[in-house]
């Protein structure tokens, strides 16, 4: 799916951008104005994604500050004031949850419940957005050397946290598994939507991003090869942080197998103290120093009547057991990612490289975003150019400020509702209409005979099967499949529920559905209301032409033999 719908798409939106030398607002206008709404939603996109996405990355920015300190402050239950006691809910779950829920997000128990922004959450924040606006007036050079930075170093870092990853005992295992997990899930529809929602949200196609960099670049560069670049850059990323996650779940998933047999060690005995079990069936000094194997080498020698006392009094400490309870583990990506740097030894180091691989992947994805908004502003409105500092201040602080409803207590809900539900319907709309303009109206033969001109070398004709072709039903399959997933499907996220300190999954009420329903709107309306001017636009002018000409026949010259009909000629009005 991705070198046949995602990197077609993307060459599609980096070619038009670098022909037409234009946002993702005149893109489109140039190349079919009946569809030329589909940039303002592309636009509309950018800036509804740039108000939660930079909440994302200021929470990578706290946990970043966070961890120049020894022990990591998630590492520990706090204390209760005045009291050398634990706090009971932390002991009722783990303190990487407990910190995550109660100390960064402050969350509520329900969405419901409001509140004002979080100070240490609205802080980081302005921060981010700080940088963010000074990469941005630095122009497109600064951003170019930063992006470099930005997209390579955390490259480089996961390939270091795989490398120690594969050096923990029970990666092997973990690995083993991930290829067993992957062979039932290609007959899964629901697996399908999810992969293609994956694809285009971490591409960036349809939020007009590339089209507006593009319109920067020269146009004899390249667009076929950046394409393949970003495809593979986002395949290599995708693959290796899988090998990190599914080789830590294999560690964890061993030690916890090897703490079972240790619990179930010190079951027996009890039990044997309390003369419910012989002392015969007690077990060897030597399993503290490999209870794997010296586990099962003792519970096949039990006699059956010996085994049939003590089984129901034993956990289930089977290996692939141990790695379904692992992996159903923390709901929330980050919360994991604090589990995952436990497992190292200088868990500090460690958590500051984690965390400044995070905060540089969210600070990438956030400028590509803002040349989504800006670059299309500037141009629409060229009297915008002559400002640039005070358009960036300006946009820049209107979403912070719209930002900030992300962070208050029952923040992260609307983060969930708007990633989960919100982004894939106007997302796949644009690329459709966007693929169906080049394709269809514009013609996919045309422009690929003007991209070879303009690149001075060869395209290969596959494209335009799969512009014309694959790519829209792949698309059209994805847009309804989320269309029914959100009309059917009940939505839900996932809640801290203080009462019995765990996370549980709730619904979202009814009102948070109207809201969603009337964002979507909002977003795709551009769409209808565009073509609806153009309409009327083309319809006006039509009529005034009509009104403003006379039609007069007019005989012509005997002289003519191969012309005997009338000659048909058009003069404007007096009033003209």
């Amino acid at each position: 799916m991705l070198f046949l719908v995602g990197v077609p798409l993307l060459f599609l939106e980096m070619a038009a951008g670098q022909r037409m030398r234009q946002g993702s607002i005149g893109v489109w206008k140039v190349i079919s104005p009946w569809i030329g709404g589909v940039g303002y939603t592309s636009f509309m996109m950018c800036c509804i994604v740039s108000l939660y996405y930079s909440v994302l990355m200021a929470w990578s920015l706290f946990y970043l500050v966070q961890s120049f300190q020894y022990p990591l402050p998630w590492a520990l239950c706090p204390l209760l004031r005045n009291s050398s006691d634990f706090d009971p809910e932390c002991e009722r779950t783990t303190s990487t949850t407990y910190f995550w829920y109660r100390h960064v997000l402050k969350a509520t128990d329900e969405i419901e419940m409001g509140g004002l922004p979080v100070t240490h959450l609205s802080i980081s924040l302005f921060a981010t957005w700080l940088i963010i606006c000074i990469s941005m007036i630095k122009g497109p050079k600064f951003t170019g050397k930063m992006l470099y930075v930005s997209v390579i170093l955390p490259y480089f870092i996961i390939f270091c946290l795989l490398i120690r990853s594969l050096m923990l005992e029970g990666a092997y295992f973990g690995l083993k598994n991930l290829l067993a997990a992957k062979v039932p899930a290609l007959y899964s529809v629901e697996v399908w939507r999810r992969t293609g929602n994956q694809i285009f949200l971490s591409m960036g196609p349809g939020f007009g991003s590339f089209t507006a960099i593009s319109s920067y670049i020269p146009q004899s560069n390249n667009c076929v090869m950046d394409a393949f670049v970003v495809a593979f850059l986002n395949l290599t990323a995708s693959l290796t942080a899988t090998l990190f996650v599914f080789a830590i779940m294999g560690h964890l998933a061993t030690e916890n197998h090897e703490k079972c047999y240790l619990r179930n060690a010190k079951t027996v005995q009890y039990l044997i103290a309390s003369k419910m079990l012989p002392p015969e069936a007690q077990l060897p000094d030597s399993l503290y120093h490999d209870p794997s194997s010296i586990y099962s080498q003792w519970f096949k020698s039990l006699p059956e009547q010996i085994k049939d006392v003590v089984l129901p009094y034993l956990s289930n400490c089977n290996l692939t057991y141990q790695l379904k309870e692992v992996m159903e583990g923390p709901g929330v990506a980050i919360v994991a990612f604090t589990d995952i740097i436990s497992v190292f030894s200088g868990s500090t180091f460690w958590s500051i490289i984690i965390f400044m691989m995070l905060a540089n992947l969210g600070l990438s994805t956030m400028i590509g975003i803002m040349h989504g908004i800006i670059i299309p502003l500037q141009d629409t409105f060229s009297s915008l150019r002559k400002n640039i500092i005070l358009l960036t201040v300006g946009i820049c602080v209107s979403l912070f400020l719209g930002s900030l409803i992300f962070v208050r207590p029952s923040g992260s809900y609307y983060v969930n509702l708007l990633d989960d539900y919100w982004a894939s319907l106007p997302l796949f709309l644009t690329v459709i209409l966007e693929n169906i303009a080049i394709a269809w109206i514009y013609g996919a033969r045309r422009f690929l005979a003007d991209l070879i001109i303009m690149l001075g070398r060869p395209i290969s004709p596959i494209y335009r099967w799969l512009w014309c072709f694959l790519s829209p039903f792949v698309l059209l399959v994805l847009f309804l499949s989320a269309l029914i997933h959100l009309s059917l499907k009940s939505i839900t996220y996932l809640a801290w529920n203080s009462s019995i300190s765990n996370e549980v999954i709730q619904t979202y009420p009814s009102w948070a559905k109207v809201v969603l329903i009337i964002l979507i709107t909002i977003t795709i309306l551009p769409i209808p209301a565009y073509f609806l001017y153009t309409l009327i636009d083309v319809n006006f002018s039509v009529s005034v032409i009509r009104s403003r000409t006379t039609v007069i026949f007019k005989p012509e010259a005997k002289g003519n033999p191969l012309r005997p009909h009338p000659q048909l000629q058009l003069r404007q009005s007096q009033n003209s």
